[in-house]
């Protein structure tokens, strides 16, 4: 793989659970991070008084195979439109700035399934380490999966 300096990512996928379940859960970042990030991710909590319900909402984890503290916020949310947005806080592993948005849409002729859209927009720092890089990248690009899975084993 061939890391660019601004690298964007998409994935989708149909999740075969109602899209309001699916928001409920999903609009929570730690909930959106335990499912993406299984043991991978450690120290998975708000910062202050953030929550699922404020934005926007500081939190942070730390990446178990680098040890590498991330910081992120919910940086907008749209209900009606199911539609979140994620934005680093600083500069960590090689990432200089992430921007991320979720999105559940509703399937017309079926109420029981939705799409999951996860938009991605990393800038990397130009000194990073790139096999550090290439393995967060790798963990992003099966992240979708990871939800699809997870709403499937209901």
């Amino acid at each position: 793989m061939t890391v660019q300096r601004k690298h964007s990512m998409y994935h989708s996928s149909v999740i075969e659970a109602d899209p309001d379940a699916v928001w409920a859960v999903v609009r929570d970042a730690l909930a959106l991070v335990a499912i993406v990030s299984g043991p991978a991710a450690k120290d998975v909590h708000w910062v202050g008084d953030a929550g699922p319900e404020r934005v926007p909402a500081p939190y942070n984890f730390t990446l178990v195979f680098a040890d590498g503290l991330v910081r992120q916020e919910i940086a907008g949310r749209d209900e009606l439109k199911r539609l979140q947005t994620y934005r680093s806080l600083e500069p960590t592993m090689g990432v200089e700035r992430y921007v991320a948005t979720i999105r559940i849409r509703e399937i017309t002729n079926d109420p029981n399934r939705c799409f999951f859209d996860w938009t991605r927009e990393l800038t990397i720092e130009a000194d990073a380490d790139l096999q550090v890089v290439e393995t967060i990248i790798d963990m992003m690009a099966k992240q979708v999966d990871a939800v699809r899975d997870h709403f499937a084993q209901r």
